[in-house]
């Protein structure tokens, strides 16, 4: 899960609270989660370039079944109305989902 460093779509915060909670709920489901900071970034609507900082939280499970999987995605729907944000990002099994 890719935790924006933005509240409101573009308004800049300490995402620490959003990271740990989301580690800790990764931790509870599989056992163990990871957090590394990198930056997004995009095409906005005016065509320049929007970058934007952002944690990646993840872990590795060795059995992920379709009751988890809605459960992350559950989750991450309960972050981006939390954040106020117009996605969220998921990566699952190497493929990108943008959670809306």
């Amino acid at each position: 899960m890719y935790v924006p460093s933005t509240y409101n779509i573009d308004e800049p915060i300490d995402n620490k609270k959003y990271v740990d909670q989301s580690l800790e709920k990764f931790s509870n489901m599989f056992g163990g989660a990871t957090s590394v900071d990198g930056t997004g970034a995009w095409i906005g609507d005016d065509k320049k370039l929007v970058k934007e900082k952002v944690t990646i939280v993840y872990s590795f499970a060795e059995k992920l079944d379709k009751d988890k999987i809605n459960e992350v995605v559950e989750y991450a729907k309960h972050l981006k109305k939390d954040m106020k944000q117009s996605s969220v990002s998921l990566e699952i099994n190497g493929k990108m989902y943008f959670i809306e």
